[in-house]
């Protein structure tokens, strides 16, 4: 068991080695996999170096990851290993090859154990968003009908509450122009076509001020 003061400096290290690995990241094109020597550290380290030791990312580049609903962080891994989803840069594609896909689980049980973000408030409120999000719009489905519901018969959906506002919106603009194709059944895709720069601005500020309740993965 680890304690206080080992997680203290625990955390100091990865802060810093985050740090470094950004930068690198950012002036090597295309990412490359060797980058970063993660030898001798527990795998859910290694993505901490860019999703943060306490899941909550300071840079909404890198989605937050605490409190996440396991199933679905191991599904991006995969997809990203195998081929099925992309980002800017390739790091996550670089990253996952130095991940064993047998410490999946262990990676995914780390980070949605942790206490879930905080919500990001903002200056103000979007009655249209919260209508979309909370009910749902003409042939719209509300985004809670699936990201706020665990019932396994409907698509595998992440928590959206208190993420980066810039995260979603990057998110709904690639699944919108056809950058982003790793939602089941193109629904993702199907539902961000229908929505305009205003909603997808608005949605994003408007969730990310959201406090998550507590949900059964």
């Amino acid at each position: 068991m680890q304690t206080g003061s080992t997680k203290a400096v625990l955390h100091r290290r990865l802060q810093s080695i985050t740090a470094a690995a950004f930068f690198l990241a950012a002036a090597l094109a295309p990412a490359s996999a060797d980058m970063i020597d993660t030898s001798g550290m527990e795998p859910w380290e290694v993505c901490a170096l860019c999703h943060s030791l306490d899941g909550n990312s300071r840079m909404a580049k890198f989605p937050k990851l605490a409190g996440q609903r396991p199933a679905y962080i191991e599904k991006q891994v995969r997809d990203f290993h195998d081929g099925n989803r992309s980002n800017d840069g390739g790091q996550m594609q670089a990253i996952s090859t130095e991940v064993a896909q047998t410490d999946l689980s262990d990676i995914a049980t780390y980070f949605s154990g942790l206490t879930a973000p905080a919500a990001i408030l903002s200056g103000g409120s979007s009655e249209a968003a919260a209508r979309l999000f909370n009910d749902g719009r003409d042939d719209l489905p509300a985004c809670l009908s699936c990201h706020g519901q665990s019932d396994p018969a409907l698509p595998l959906a992440p928590w959206l509450e208190a993420q980066h506002a810039d995260y979603i919106a990057k998110q709904l603009y690639d699944f919108r122009d056809g950058k982003r194709t790793n939602d089941p059944d193109g629904l993702m895709q199907s539902i961000a076509r229908q929505l305009t720069d205003e909603d997808i601005q608005d949605l994003a500020v408007f969730i990310a001020a959201q406090e998550r309740p507590e949900r059964t993965p």
